[in-house]
């Protein structure tokens, strides 16, 4: 990721913030000194042409990152990349000050540089950006496999602003498993349409909002439609729990969560035209129980709305094929 911001110029705008038609020679002298400083805090870099040839006068510095940058210009696969790079990194407040920290940290002496609070801040958010790199080019591999089809979507102002907030998302998240799932789905935007963006948002709001146990219910009803809360419980632990426990707290909880947010339903029967029909009461000559219902009930069976469905669409590709839509 650092190699692209180099190449592709993005220095020229992110680190000094110096426009390269007005301040040419002072843009790129900054850009090599900014490579040089993240290549001490970002693993991979060093294999590149600066640090071969740490020597290179500022002259040809110069004229090497011109041609560099003259090479991707005309590409607009090249230009739509940019365009979501930028949003991505953008979106992340403390992209900008690792950058700084990294450009200021090489005026310091060695000694002092090592204690230095800055310097424990770069430690802190080096595992962070090598995350961020990984991902923003995982997502580059994947319009690759798109085609050129998506790249005026991904240029789209509209995809744009779904880019920005799905990384915020991203860097909120506490686990690798739901910054997987905001991947897929910035992906999946780029090249699915099933839904509008509106609706993507909202599944980027479902992601901040739902845990990782709300997932596995989510997995399950997916994998077995039709299953109850006993299916569920089993498929997920294996061995049922006493109902007054915390987790069987906790799996009502996850159930009434998902059902209120309408993601899963109760099977129910439907008209020609989907309405959905009333339950008639049923009269029984069985004694009523003197319990409540348990918590892994095993009558009711469940299933995604439409809705629920289009977000593990979106989210959770490694369960289903990607689907191809006519484009609009």
């Amino acid at each position: 990721m650092v190699l692209w911001l180099g190449k592709a110029g993005v220095g020229l705008r992110s680190i000094d913030r110096y426009n390269q038609e007005k301040h040419p020679t002072r843009a790129f002298t900054l850009i090599p000194k900014a490579w040089r400083l993240l290549a001490q805090v970002m693993p991979g870099v060093r294999k590149q042409n600066m640090n071969e040839n740490p020597k290179m006068s500022d002259e040809k510095t110069v004229d090497y990152y011109r041609s560099e940058i003259a090479k991707t210009s005309p590409s607009t696969k090249r230009r739509a990349f940019e365009k979501f790079a930028l949003a991505a990194l953008g979106s992340i407040p403390w992209v900008g000050g690792f950058i700084s920290a990294a450009i200021s940290l090489k005026t310091e002496e060695g000694s002092t540089r090592q204690n230095n609070i800055q310097t424990q801040w770069l430690d802190e958010h080096e595992t962070k950006m090598k995350r961020l790199g990984e991902t923003i080019n995982g997502i580059g591999q994947r319009f690759e496999n798109l085609g050129e089809q998506v790249e005026e979507r991904i240029q789209s102002e509209s995809y744009l602003d779904i880019v920005r907030k799905s990384f915020r998302s991203w860097d909120k998240a506490d686990t690798d498993e739901k910054r997987k799932y905001i991947g897929n789905l910035i992906s999946n935007a780029a090249g699915t349409r099933l839904c509008s963006d509106d609706i993507v948002r909202l599944f980027i709001d479902w992601l901040n909002l739902y845990h990782e146990a709300h997932f596995s219910v989510i997995r399950t009803i997916y994998q077995e439609p039709g299953c109850t809360r006993y299916d569920i419980w089993m498929s997920i632990h294996g061995e049922i729990v006493r109902e007054d426990s915390a987790d069987a707290d906790l799996f009502k909880l996850l159930i009434r969560d998902l059902s209120t947010g309408g993601v899963i339903r109760q099977v129910r029967d439907t008209t020609a035209d989907g309405r959905f029909l009333k339950k008639r009461p049923t009269k029984s000559g069985k004694q009523t129980s003197r319990t409540m219902e348990s918590a892994f009930e095993e009558s009711k069976p469940y299933i995604l709305t439409e809705l629920g469905k289009q977000f593990v669409h979106y989210t959770m590709t490694e369960l289903v094929p990607r689907i191809d839509t006519p484009s609009a």
